[in-house]
């Protein structure tokens, strides 16, 4: 059965966010949602998360699954507000309990590690199996961008690749953050574009550097034959070489301290204080 895909760009964070399904009135899965942040304002917005339950609505889908390939660290998630619309479950790795963990003693949150999980439904083991409807689906398990990233294959048709791969002519996602590891990357690279050249390869960012149209989805081939960082003949030391050195001259993403704090509760905004309001801290000298 071929899966239907429909992208959604946040331009603010320049994330897609997937919607795939087997036709209307299936179930669906919803892939890295975006919640808005205004950092100047500290104001939240659901613009990005309804464009995709009025399309939901439209095509009368039935979420079965809100998925994230990830703790994000460049925009906030919205699987709660979406799970709390919709009813889905929010899937991720199991390995986000690391990720959690880290961040938690880094931002000293009065939650417990396995507080935090609770937030998450579903934790997938290592290429897990699951189902979205009638589609057929694997949690492959790509760390290297973070310990906890996942690349959704869908009816061996389709993967989601969260922050593993971008469009051929931006490359690669750094590996830098706490866990990250270059070889891992690579490795997790190669596992992707080792699946049959037409298969599509969904991106969860597009940085373009010129006037060219978005790319929200490419094949395995025209990775192997055009991007810049892992084509085919780049070695993996040749890849640990070119990241280490590019990641050491990257600025920290701009809503990381935002966007962690929110994602490690998957999308869950911090408990009201005495006052009602919720806050986000801010880690002083630790970025």
């Amino acid at each position: 059965m071929k899966p239907i895909v429909a992208s959604f760009f946040d331009y603010p964070s320049a994330t897609f966010s997937h919607v795939v399904h087997s036709g209307m009135g299936s179930q669906c899965a919803i892939i890295d949602s975006v919640l808005g942040y205004e950092p100047h304002a500290g104001r939240t917005n659901t613009e990005s998360a309804d464009q995709i339950l009025d399309y939901v609505a439209a095509q009368g889908l039935r979420v079965e699954w809100i998925l994230e390939t990830h703790i994000h660290a460049d925009h906030l998630s919205a699987a709660t507000y979406l799970k709390d619309n919709t009813g889905g479950r929010i899937g991720a790795s199991r390995q986000v309990e690391q990720v959690c963990n880290t961040f938690r003693e880094l931002y000293n949150l009065a939650e417990t590690t396995s507080e935090l999980m609770r937030h998450f439904d579903h934790l997938f083991d290592v290429d897990e199996a699951f189902n979205i409807g009638p589609l057929l689906c694997h949690a492959l398990y790509v760390p290297g961008h973070t310990p906890a990233d996942v690349a959704y294959l869908v009816e061996n048709k389709a993967v989601f690749v969260g922050d593993t791969l971008f469009a051929p002519d931006v490359g690669t996602a750094r590996c830098d953050f706490p866990g990250g590891s270059a070889p891992q990357l690579y490795q997790s690279i190669r596992r992707l574009l080792s699946l049959p050249p037409e298969t599509r390869l969904y991106m969860c960012h597009d940085y373009p550097s010129t006037d060219r149209e978005l790319i929200d989805y490419c094949t395995v081939l025209d990775q192997l034959r055009n991007n810049i960082h892992v084509k085919e003949g780049i070695t993996q030391e040749d890849f640990i070489s070119m990241r280490t050195g590019r990641d050491a001259t990257l600025e920290i993403p701009r809503l990381l301290i935002p966007s962690i704090q929110v994602n490690v509760r998957a999308g869950d905004l911090p408990t009201p204080e005495t006052n009602g309001t919720r806050y986000l801290k801010v880690p002083l000298d630790m970025f």
